[in-house]
C-alpha cells in the first residue's frame, strides 16, 4: 500500500449507504473557492446527525501549500510544493488514491507552496501559481490544454507573500487578481478579456455580484477594494482600505447591495453600501479583524475569526450594525464554512469542529483534534466527507459518522 494514503474501505461503503437512504439528505459537489455558489456555504443538507462522531477515512500527501480542495463526483483537486515543483493533484475523492498528478516549476518561496485552490468547469481544472501562472488541465486527465506567466506578461507586480486569490470563473470569463483592478481571461483559450495591468493586486478572490444594476467585480488591491465593471474591466469605484503589510486578503462579502470588508493587523471591518456612484460607509468597527480567512454570512448574521495567525477569537457580528453577538476564544485562530446551519470550524492548531450557526451564542455538537502542524487552510464538505489539510500537505477526508446505539 503506498505510505502516504492509508484507506479505510468500510466507511465510505458506510457513506454510500447512508447518504443514499437517509430521508432528505442531499449531497453536492463543491467545484471552486468557497463552494458551488462562491459564498463558503455548502448545499448539503441532513449530513450532520446528533451524536455524530468526526472519523478518518484516509489520508494523503499533497505538497507543502495552503491550497484547498475542489470535488466533483469522485475527483478531488488539490495543490502543493515538493522541490519547488508545483504539483496538480487529483485524486479518487473516496479514497485518496492517486488518478493523475501534473507539476510545474515554482519556487516553494516564505511560507511554502501554492496558496490559490483549484477551480473546475467543463472538464477543466484552473489555477494560479504564486509567482503568477495560470493553468488549464483537463479534469480527467491531467493533460495541459494552456498556460501563460500573466503577471510576467503584462507586467503586474508581485504581492509580496505571492499570488494567494483563486480563479473564479464566470460565464465564459476566468477572473483572477492579478492587477491593481484584476484580470479576466477566456476559459477556453486562455486570451485576456481585460486587464489592468501593472500594480499591486491583494490576496482575495474575486467576487462577482449584481449591484444597482450592474455586474461587478469586487476585489482587494494592496491598499483599496475596487469594483469594476463585469465584461469591461472598467472601473466603477474604489475605496482605500489600507492594512499592515498590503495584506487584503479575506474576500469582501456582498449581499443586497452592500459590501463587508474586513482585514487583520488591528485594522477592523467596515460595511459600505456600494449600489450608488461611490461606497458610503454604514458602520465600521474593530470587531471583526480577519487576517486572511473569509468570514461566512447566514441569516443576517456574519461568523468568522477575529484576529491574526496565532491568536483570535470566533465571533458572530449583526450584518446590519457590526454589533457582536458572541464571541468563543477556545479556538484561537481558525478558519470555517457552513452547510445546513452548522459551522465547519477548524482551527489553526488542527481541531476540527461542528457547531450550530446561531446567534444565540456557541454551541458545539462535535470536536477533535485531527491534524498537527500550521492549519490555514479552510475546511470543506463535498458530498458527505469533510476536507481539511495542513501547511505540510498532509490531507485528510473526515466522515461525519452516527454513534451506534448502546444495547
Amino acid at each position: 500500500m503506498n505510505l502516504s494514503v492509508r484507506c479505510r474501505l468500510f466507511i465510505p461503503l458506510f457513506l454510500f449507504l447512508t447518504i443514499g437512504t437517509a430521508p432528505h439528505t442531499f449531497a453536492a459537489d463543491w467545484p471552486n473557492w468557497r463552494g458551488p455558489d462562491y459564498n463558503g456555504i455548502s448545499l448539503e443538507t441532513n449530513w450532520f446527525k446528533t451524536g455524530s462522531t468526526l472519523e478518518t477515512v484516509w489520508e494523503a500527501a499533497v505538497g507543502q501549500g495552503y491550497s484547498s480542495v475542489a470535488v466533483v463526483g469522485e475527483k478531488l483537486y488539490t495543490a502543493g510544493n515538493k522541490n519547488n515543483q508545483d504539483i496538480v493533484q487529483c485524486l479518487n475523492a473516496r479514497s485518496g488514491t492517486e488518478v493523475w498528478k501534473f507539476s510545474y516549476p515554482c519556487s516553494a518561496g516564505s511560507y511554502p507552496g501554492p496558496r490559490a485552490t483549484p477551480a473546475v468547469s467543463d472538464n477543466r481544472v484552473y489555477l494560479i501559481s504564486r509567482e503568477g501562472r495560470v493553468i488549464c488541465l483537463k479534469a480527467d486527465s491531467g493533460a495541459e490544454i494552456w498556460s501563460r506567466s500573466v503577471a510576467h506578461e503584462l507586467k503586474a507586480d508581485l504581492p509580496g507573500w505571492g499570488f494567494a486569490g483563486s480563479p473564479r470563473i464566470q460565464g465564459n470569463l476566468l477572473l483572477l487578481n492579478v492587477g491593481e483592478k484584476g484580470l479576466a481571461l477566456d476559459k477556453v483559450t486562455g486570451a485576456t478579456i481585460w486587464s489592468s495591468g501593472t500594480g499591486k493586486s491583494g490576496y482575495s478572490t474575486p467576487v462577482v455580484s449584481e449591484v444597482g444594476g450592474r455586474s461587478i467585480v469586487a476585489l482587494f488591491s494592496a491598499q483599496n477594494v475596487v469594483g469594476v465593471d463585469l465584461k469591461t474591466g472598467a472601473s466603477h469605484w474604489q475605496f482605500p482600505w489600507k492594512t499592515s503589510y498590503d495584506v487584503n486578503a479575506a474576500d469582501p462579502l456582498i449581499e443586497g447591495g452592500r459590501m463587508l470588508i474586513s482585514s487583520g493587523y488591528g485594522v477592523g471591518a467596515t460595511l459600505l453600501k456600494i449600489d450608488g456612484e461611490k461606497p458610503v460607509v454604514i458602520w465600521n468597527n474593530k470587531a471583526l479583524r480577519s487576517h486572511f480567512g473569509t468570514p461566512v454570512l447566514w441569516k443576517g448574521f456574519v461568523y468568522g475569526f477575529d484576529g491574526n495567525a496565532g491568536g483570535g477569537t470566533l465571533k458572530c457580528i449583526d450584518w446590519a450594525t457590526g454589533t457582536v453577538k458572541w464571541e468563543y476564544a477556545g479556538f484561537g485562530f481558525g478558519s470555517l464554512t457552513m452547510a445546513d446551519g452548522k459551522l465547519i470550524i477548524q482551527s489553526e492548531r488542527g481541531e476540527l469542529a461542528i457547531a450550530l450557526a446561531s446567534p444565540d451564542g456557541y454551541q458545539e455538537l462535535a470536536k477533535r483534534a485531527i491534524l498537527k502542524g500550521t492549519c490555514w487552510t479552510v475546511p470543506i464538505l463535498a458530498n458527505g466527507l469533510i476536507y481539511c489539510r495542513n501547511d505540510a500537505g498532509r490531507l485528510l477526508a473526515i466522515s461525519v459518522s452516527a454513534t451506534p446505539a448502546t444495547p
